[in-house]
């Protein structure tokens, strides 16, 4: 089985890492820990760009610290790892991502936004879900009241 893990530095990522380490056996299973760094795309000078180098090479450095995490974690609990840190839109490169590596799942964390926040800000997890060509898990924290 392969599957895709998707992970931001949050707890939320963090509870889909901990559910791929106890849902799925080690034997057979390729995990692929994925970061995808979205620039923010301004409409302002040129330095300004999406792909302006230090802005987007801080996030790539602290998306490959994010996955290495998950790749020791993983590891550790006997599955084969490997990791990917890519940039673009958050939501179409974990599609493409796991159409091109033929994963057989996604999993990811859901931050539960709700209300004003979910629509200025969107949902990955909703699209992903609604887009993706394999199976996706959606990994949610319970918050305590």
């Amino acid at each position: 089985m392969r599957i895709l893990l998707g992970m931001d530095g949050s707890k939320y990522s963090e509870a889909a890492l901990d559910a791929v380490t106890k849902q799925f056996r080690p034997q057979g299973t390729e995990v692929r820990v994925v970061n995808i760094v979205q620039p923010i795309t301004p409409v302002a000078a040129p330095e300004m760009a999406a792909n302006y180098a230090p802005e987007v090479a801080d996030l790539v450095k602290h998306g490959k610290e994010i996955v290495a995490h998950g790749k020791q974690k993983l590891e550790q609990a006997g599955f084969t790892a490997d990791t990917k840190v890519e940039t673009g839109d958050i939501r179409v490169k974990l599609i493409d991502l796991a159409a091109e590596w033929k994963a057989d799942q996604i999993v990811l964390g859901s931050h539960g936004r709700h209300g004003i926040q979910r629509f200025l800000l969107g949902s990955v997890a909703e699209f992903v879900a609604r887009n993706a060509r394999c199976s996706v898990e959606i990994v949610r924290v319970h918050e305590k009241n």
